[in-house]
């Protein structure tokens, strides 16, 4: 999988993704779930910008996802 550039560029945002989590301070498996449920439903507006609630600097970011 990462020896095509597709492949490296999704090993690059899972990595991204779990090291956000951890200097975060965030519930790993939990903030997972959470983008992989919240995701798909901006999908269809075509953007490539993720919407800032989802990040954990937000001021509207789930606080249960914290340790």
């Amino acid at each position: 999988m990462i020896d095509t550039l597709n492949g490296a560029e999704a090993s690059t945002v899972v990595y991204s993704t779990l090291e956000t989590a951890k200097a975060n301070n965030l519930y790993i498996y939990k903030y997972l779930d959470y983008l992989l449920t919240e995701l798909p439903k901006y999908i269809h507006d075509l953007e490539t910008k993720i919407p800032e609630k989802l990040f954990p600097w937000s001021p509207d970011f789930q606080v249960e996802l914290r340790k």
